[in-house]
């Protein structure tokens, strides 16, 4: 049985590429420049990745991407992440990031002390850097203090970071509603 398995599909912003083992969600790799980019830098992470079709939990996963990429609501909170590779400080940062909602964001400070390590802004800022599932795990939400964009390592940096927070307020908009 194959450990990895990924997928590439198309989104309103390129074609981003998705991994899985039996657990969950490995990896989400948002678009590059080219596919071709995007598929390389996702199998430098997981080199043992096999093109798949995608199970229906992980198609699901695809839906709430491509629906919050649109600005709509997305259950994305509610993916199943295998975070089996993932050093413990880094789980519980991205554990603190999953609860902030749609169209919020919170400090890298106030994210250290939900992960329960006050005064670990520069920490989970470097934990972030590393998110193996962006959006799922919305780092994005993420800012600097006083509200300051801060970095995002994704094709892009900060310009898709604030691209990202503004396709997210209609979808607050709506659940508000």
């Amino acid at each position: 049985m194959v450990e990895h398995a990924f997928t590439l599909f198309d989104t309103p912003i390129g074609r981003c590429g998705i991994a899985w083992s039996p657990h969950g969600i490995v990896m989400l790799q948002l678009p590059e420049a080219r596919e071709t980019e995007t598929r390389a830098r996702l199998l430098r992470r997981l080199p043992d990745a096999r093109p798949e079709t995608p199970p229906a939990q992980v198609q699901r996963a695809i839906d709430g991407v491509r629906a919050l990429l649109r600005g709509e609501p997305s259950k994305l909170h509610t993916v199943e992440l295998d975070m089996d590779r993932v050093p413990p400080f880094h789980k519980r940062v991205y554990e603190a990031a999953r609860r902030i909602p749609p169209g919020s964001t919170l400090s890298y400070g106030a994210v250290a002390v939900r992960a329960g390590a006050p005064g670990a802004a520069r920490a989970v800022g470097q934990a972030l850097g590393k998110n193996p599932f962006a959006i799922i795990v919305p780092c994005h939400r993420v800012l600097a203090a006083g509200g300051k964009v801060g970095g995002f390592s994704a094709n892009g940096g900060t310009n898709t970071k604030l691209r990202l927070l503004e396709l997210e307020r209609p979808a607050q908009l709506e659940a508000n509603r």
